[in-house]
């Protein structure tokens, strides 16, 4: 804008631009008396995101003014429709005093909204971790850091790969992200409205290391085992500045930094973590996931811990085990209920922490803090008498603090208001000051009856009255046919129709006791208040220690609680190779179903390391699959698993293919989606990692997705990876002759009376059909449709077999080597006649040889030879070449 121009605004207008120009990409609510006002475009987008009214205030500069504001008393309400919708919000006050100010009252923005740096109770999910990450990428590779400023952990990692950048940002979901300019585009990224772009100066290295140090006041980053990071060091410090700015604070609640290792947890990649809905289900919800199931803890701080067990299990087996034997106590000696009941009155101590450290706590929640600390005494005592060491860890880490609890309690009402500015928030008899300014204020309408009829016997004047109102204070009205009569002390004050108002010299003074005591209580109060929260800062570190032990104790006492009801036996990790689970049930649709859950069991070691699973669709392919990786995924979180007994090896990641959709805002088809995943998978495979594969190759043609089906059972068989591979295509059943490592096994159905039954039930061996048809017949199709492929399948059967290739012989086997050099073997026996000699049906017409891809060379000599042209003794000739070529070729 113009300097013209600018000077053609009110003051007041000007004031307004010029705040607005320091935050130009965020909506300023624009603080006016008892309203939020928001101006120009900022008006515009809200009233159309908040269905609120577009007006105008005026005009300034020569042109109208639109507008838009909100009761600064409604705010929250507003504030969380437009975070949610990714927007940030400075919030600007008053600052300076009207009754003084020349010109427009002072005013500042004192805080900005964004989606990543929310702390405010109403704003946030209280079952889910909030965070803002930032993203720097150099030659070392990704730098990553993370901040839940709502409970002050503050996280970073470094990764080589594109992929481990993108299973990170699924599994932490951050809310909003900031990331250098040219960083090249990620299917993983946020909606843009989450989305910052900074310039490439601010992740400077040098400045976030110093920045770091002061705020953790370190002389060095060792203790954090940081220093040696750069990229992610580099993130770190925009992060850092960012929520300080944001916050207009110091951040007091950040005190240490943690550094993740990628090695450290099992690692399950975005669609993996997707394809199993551990939190979220595939359309985007909380139900029917392992989380829904898994989480009965009682306060929120304990669920989002639970969350992020579940999201990020660790390969660690001492801190798994440490939690195994916590879980097994706890159930033993059924205190899970005792604890609960006591936990139920901790709340949400950790959120409540992070506001006391912002100076943005509310007094319900100094009220509830109170509350939580008197309740830990009873934790302590019952932990006291168990012997788990990790239950006497969190019972040495939790701080009762009693001296703080007892000044909470002493100095709040047990219902305060909402808000300090309020009043009425500290007890009486807390402080001598406040009680006798409180109690001329409230004694005011004792004092005001007895003047009233001091007065009237007095005067004589039965109309006489003592009122009040805001505008003209205190007074005394006597009606119009009196008012004459009124004493000479009586000092007019105002006239009305039918009465005149008086003031009294004494009734004046007490007027400015009485209105002088209210802001004075007032302030005296808010005053308590504040000395109230910075005692509270002072034992930040003590109270914050407190919150994260007791939610770990949540956690554990969800975890004996959902063992003991959900009939879950802890599992053994062991050193040995291999996953052993007896009576296995996935623990998600076994609470949804209504029949009894058919169990199954699953053996994997050294000498069984893939299924090769068949039968009919909705036989129950995938859920065996799944069943599989999250009772893995549990017992290594440390929870009990829903198996009679599970046994599981040393796994560093969980894969799965199951289930495509298009992805379409990039461009990428089902098949495309699939394939993309199938290689993530063929690329990071170990002999360690739990691999599920359903129905690889089905997006594309008959031939074509056997082919790929193929070549990736051999590449995973040379792995040695252990592997759950369900497929239709029954030709991949005869593998199992070339790798001894693969057994097949089907999931079982029969017919009764032309109806299809499924017996849930995995059994040795390959399936002996398919049943398509009969499930097409149970999905709806129309009989006459079923009758007509009936038919065709009829004639498809009926064909003759095609030719079958001679065996190759097999090739020596390789069992670490990079996966570019897998090779990828001809099959030692024609997949098409290998399933007829079964005896089984074949789910494809009976084609040429799959992998012929050219026709055999006599045959085409035979095709070019001009019969009507030769002699007989010329064809017999050709005859015998023909035979000689075959046989040497045989």
């Amino acid at each position: 804008m113009q300097q013209e121009e600018f000077a053609q605004h009110t003051p007041m207008m000007r004031q307004y631009l010029r705040i607005k120009k320091e935050h130009p990409n965020t909506l300023l609510f624009y603080r006016m008396g008892d309203f939020y006002e928001l101006f120009y475009e900022d008006a515009k987008k809200a009233a159309a995101l908040l269905d609120i009214t577009l007006t105008q205030r005026g005009a300034s500069a020569g042109t109208p003014i639109p507008m838009a504001g909100i009761p600064y008393h409604a705010a929250e309400g507003y504030l969380a429709r437009l975070v949610k919708a990714g927007l940030s919000v400075a919030i600007c006050e008053q600052i300076g005093d009207p009754a003084t100010s020349k010109g427009p009252v002072e005013r500042k923005v004192v805080r900005i909204l964004t989606p990543g740096t929310l702390t405010d109770e109403a704003l946030l999910d209280e079952r889910r971790d909030n965070l803002l990450l930032a993203l720097c990428q150099q030659q070392q590779g990704y730098g990553v850091a993370w901040l839940d400023l709502a409970s002050g952990r503050f996280t970073l990692s470094e990764l080589e790969e594109t992929s481990a950048l993108e299973a990170l940002i699924a599994r932490l979901a951050p809310a909003e992200v900031l990331l250098e300019e040219g960083l090249e585009q990620l299917h993983c990224w946020p909606d843009p409205q989450r989305l910052h772009r900074l310039s490439p100066w601010q992740f400077d290295q040098d400045t976030a290391r110093r920045k770091l140090c002061e705020q953790f006041q370190v002389h060095d980053l060792r203790g954090f085992g940081c220093e040696q990071l750069g990229p992610a060091l580099a993130a770190a410090g925009v992060l850092l500045d960012y929520a300080r700015e944001t916050q207009q604070s110091t951040l007091p609640h950040l005190h240490r930094l943690q550094r993740e290792e990628e090695d450290e947890a099992l690692i399950i990649d975005a669609a993996s973590r997707r394809n199993l809905e551990l939190a979220t289900n595939l359309s985007g919800g909380r139900e029917h996931t392992l989380l829904a199931v898994l989480d009965h803890t009682v306060t929120p701080m304990g669920s989002r811990l639970l969350g992020r067990w579940l999201q990020r299990p660790l390969r660690h087996t001492g801190i798994i085990q440490a939690r195994q034997k916590a879980v097994q106590q706890l159930q033993e000696q059924a205190f899970s209920l005792d604890f609960a009941a006591d936990l139920k009155q901790i709340g949400d101590m950790e959120r409540i922490l992070s506001r006391v450290a912002l100076g943005s706590a509310r007094p319900r929640d100094l009220v509830r803090l109170g509350q939580a600390l008197a309740s830990l005494p009873d934790i302590k005592n019952k932990l006291a008498d168990l012997s788990a060491p990790l239950l006497e860890e969190l019972n040495s880490q939790i701080a009762a603090l009693p001296e703080v609890a007892q000044e909470l309690k002493r100095a709040l009402v047990e219902t305060p208001p909402m808000l300090i500015r309020d009043g009425g928030v500290i007890a009486e008899g807390y402080d001598a000051e406040l009680d006798q300014l409180r109690q001329l204020r409230d004694h005011a309408g004792g004092y005001l009856l007895d003047l009233e009829q001091r007065e009237k016997e007095r005067t004589g004047l039965s109309s006489l009255k003592v009122g009040y109102n805001r505008v003209h204070g205190y007074y005394i009205e006597i009606s119009r046919a009196q008012s004459d009569q009124a004493p000479a002390d009586y000092q007019r004050r105002q006239t009305l129709k039918n009465a005149e108002r008086f003031i009294l010299p004494e009734l004046k003074k007490f007027e400015d006791e009485v209105l002088s005591s209210q802001s004075r209580a007032l302030a005296r109060e808010k005053g308590l208040y504040e000395a109230l929260v910075q005692q509270l800062q002072t034992q930040l570190a003590a109270l914050q220690m407190t919150a994260a032990a007791l939610a770990q104790l949540d956690v554990l006492t969800c975890l004996a609680e959902r063992a003991t009801n959900l009939r879950w036996s802890l599992p053994c990790l062991s050193e040995q190779e291999g996953i052993q689970i007896t009576q296995g049930r996935h623990p998600v649709v076994e609470q949804v179903v209504s029949d009894p859950f058919v169990a199954n069991d699953l053996h994997f070691d050294p000498d069984t390391r893939m299924l090769m699973i068949t039968g009919p669709n909705m036989g129950g392919k995938s859920t065996f699959m799944r069943q599989i990786a999250l009772i893995t995924l549990l017992a290594y979180i440390g929870s009990a698993v829903p198996a009679e007994a599970a046994q599981i090896g040393p796994i560093d990641r969980i894969f799965t293919r199951i289930g495509a959709a298009d992805d379409l805002a990039s461009g990428r088809s089902t098949f495309m989606v699939e394939m993309t995943e199938t290689a993530n998978i063929l690329h990071h495979a170990t002999r360690q990692s739990l691999v599920l594969m359903d129905e690889v190759g089905r997006g594309t043609s008959t031939f074509d997705g056997l082919s790929l089906a193929w070549a990736c059972a051999q590449a995973l068989a040379e792995r040695q990876a252990w592997t759950l591979f369900a497929t239709h295509y029954f030709e991949l059943t005869c593998l199992s002759e070339t790798y001894p490592s693969i057994r097949n096994v089907h999931l079982s159905a029969t017919e009764h009376e032309d109806r299809l039954i499924f017996m849930h039930r995995v059994e040795a061996g390959p399936a002996s059909q398919s049943f398509g048809l009969q499930v097409a017949q149970l999905a709806g199709v129309p009989r006459e449709v079923i009758e007509q492929a009936k038919l065709k399948l009829a004639e498809l059967e009926s064909a003759p077999p095609a030719a079958t290739p001679p065996k190759t012989p097999a090739q020596p086997r390789v069992t670490e080597q990079p996966v570019e050099e897998w090779p990828v073997k001809e099959p030692s026996v024609a997949p098409a006649k290998t399933a007829r000699q079964a005896g089984r049906r074949s789910s494809t017409p009976q084609q040429a040889d799959l992998f012929a891809a050219m026709p055999h060379p006599a045959l085409e000599q035979l095709n070019q030879l001009d019969l009507d042209q030769m002699t007989p003794r010329q064809a017999l000739d050709a005859l015998y070449r023909l035979q000689e070529q075959a046989r040497s070729l045989g």
